[in-house]
């Protein structure tokens, strides 16, 4: 409950109005760039160049295509594509329709994106042309379907859904449109789902306010300018590209749009586009690492990489600083839009062995210049632990770029908010310099690549094998992806024999692949004398396979 305050001579006639205060959005961003800047490239695809200009007109065209076809304030709009110029697009169209943007994951399987689909009640479903039959699929399991619009890219293949073509909904619209500001930035701005540790997603909503400051705190972080031209090999559907594509809109820079990671394509675009900035999952980073000697590019500039996901090995750090790419470590959830802690370098640090201020900057860091407070404590005291580097407690944060909630779930929302602090579920130590450093997930979320999958999702899967009797699944550590899922099963007593490559197979054939183990153990599983799976002894097991 907030403190009641007393009257002083300041409250006197000196009230909120148009004058002094307007609510923060992210949309303000792009109406800046589109009057600064409407002359200079925005955003880059392939050979494609859109001026800042252009990019505006082309927004408010489909927002106003948008409102015309009824959506409106709070209506949720799907997007279910790659990083494309179509995809930047949505999140400012969308929130400046007066909607609320929700981008899907394109790895996942049909059952989920209809899941999300129907949770969030979304009434327009823009598909890009490669996830049609992804899209159908999904939709065919609604009873009550969204409108499809389709995003065709004349560069890939594409299979379109027969809904409402994208260019053509975005001609139809009015670049005069004077874009809807929300009634007050608390407002709902995006929808973002996350696995969480249950087998259903969770959708996390995002407010302008939010979304405004955390785009502000990443151009500060990773210093971003009008002169930054900013490569896109971070997915835009994970927490709205990190804010990103608001943070790198308001400075400014240039989106370099990239459809699929490839090494080579970085490099060629790192090169030839003069590339700044970019943000990857270690994975991406090993990526570049182990890339052919021949699909590698010199280039003169410095490249800062801001990496989250699972902590960059320092191995990763000195390679790609060999390379040309400076690494930024952050870290975040999805709760947060994104990034919420940095580990800022330190001038001392410069003068350290390369391996040793590899293993500093590896560390998760200390909070965002827009995230109000951090702490390491007791989950359940709230006692804050010792800077020992030893002690460990839970990662708390509190602040505007904290989201609003988890949407129709008041029991998770309080959960995640328990003792006035979001509780991110994950375990760490203060360093006697104060910096954070992650040590251990309380919860049993595998990051595969930057991907959050549920053991409690793909356990559910194995458990419906007719062979299994019990199941576990944790992280096994993995040099290329970060984590991948390690199931440990144990067989029923009359089973027929099954390999590992079966229950990979039957995993592959009702999840996403991605969520499929890599790794199968047969054999009895380590219990508690009450009956519970002792999970702490298999992901010892896991790290000595």
């Amino acid at each position: 409950m907030g403190e009641s305050r007393a009257a002083s001579i300041f409250d006197v006639a000196l009230d909120r109005t148009p004058a002094n205060f307007r609510p923060l959005t992210p949309n303000d961003f792009l109406i800046r760039a589109g009057f600064v800047f409407r002359d200079r490239v925005g955003v880059v695809y392939g050979s494609r160049r859109w001026t800042w200009g252009e990019i505006s007109e082309r927004c408010r065209r489909l927002a106003s295509a948008l409102v015309r076809r009824g959506i409106g304030r709070g209506d949720t709009v799907a997007v279910l594509c790659p990083n494309i110029p179509a995809m930047l697009e949505t999140h400012f169209a969308v929130p400046m329709a007066g909607a609320v943007l929700n981008t899907l994951n394109t790895r996942l399987d049909p059952a989920t994106i209809a899941f999300i689909l129907e949770h969030g009640e979304a009434k327009i479903l823009m598909v890009d042309g490669e996830y049609g039959p992804l899209a159908k699929a999904a939709v065919a399991r609604l009873a009550r379907p969204p409108q499809l619009v389709d995003i065709v890219d004349p560069t890939a293949p594409a299979e379109p859904t027969g809904g409402v073509d994208y260019e053509a909904l975005v001609a139809e619209g009015d670049p005069g449109f004077v874009p809807v500001e929300p009634m007050d930035e608390w407002d709902a701005l995006s929808l973002c789902y996350t696995s969480g540790t249950t087998g259903n997603p969770k959708g996390v909503v995002y407010h302008h306010r939010g979304a405004f400051l955390n785009a502000i705190g990443n151009a500060l972080v990773l210093g971003l300018s009008p002169r930054s031209v900013y490569l896109w090999t971070l997915p835009m559907f994970h927490c709205n590209g990190w804010t990103y594509t608001w943070g790198v809109t308001a400075a400014g820079g240039t989106h370099v749009c990239l459809r699929k990671v490839d090494p080579g394509e970085i490099f060629r675009l790192v090169a030839e586009e003069g590339v700044s900035h970019l943000c990857a999952a270690p994975v991406v980073l090993t990526m570049l690492i182990h890339s052919p000697v021949e699909a590698r590019r010199r280039f003169p500039q410095r490249v800062i990489v801001g990496t989250g996901g699972a902590s960059p090995p320092s191995a990763v750090i000195e390679a790609m600083a060999a390379m040309g790419f400076h690494v930024v470590h952050l870290y975040g959830l999805t709760e947060v839009y994104g990034p919420a802690t940095v580990c800022v370098e330190q001038p001392a640090w410069d003068v350290l062995e390369p391996r040793e201020r590899a293993a500093l900057i590896a560390r998760q860091g200390v909070r965002y210049p827009t995230m109000a407070e951090l702490m390491v404590a007791d989950p359940n005291t709230l006692e804050p632990v010792p800077a020992d580097a030893t002690t460990m407690g839970e990662l708390l944060l509190r602040g505007n770029t904290v989201m609003k909630g988890y949407l129709k779930n008041p029991t998770a929302t309080e959960e995640a908010f328990r003792g006035g602090w979001f509780h991110t579920g994950d375990l760490a130590v203060v360093h006697p310099d104060g910096y954070v450093e992650v040590k251990d997930r309380s919860k049993d979320i595998i990051i595969s690549g930057g991907e959050n999958i549920s053991s409690l999702e793909v356990e559910e899967v194995l458990y419906r094998h007719p062979a299994v009797m019990e199941a576990a699944v944790v992280a096994k550590p993995d040099p290329f992806w970060g984590e991948t899922p390690c199931a440990f099963v144990a067989l029923k007593p009359d089973a027929p024999v099954v390999d590992a490559a079966e229950i990979i197979a039957w995993c592959r054939e009702h999840l996403a692949h991605f969520k499929a183990p890599k790794t199968v153990v047969f054999g009895p599983l380590p219990k508690t004398s009450t009956g519970k799976i002792q999970k702490f002894e298999l992901r010892e097991r896991a790290r000595k396979l």
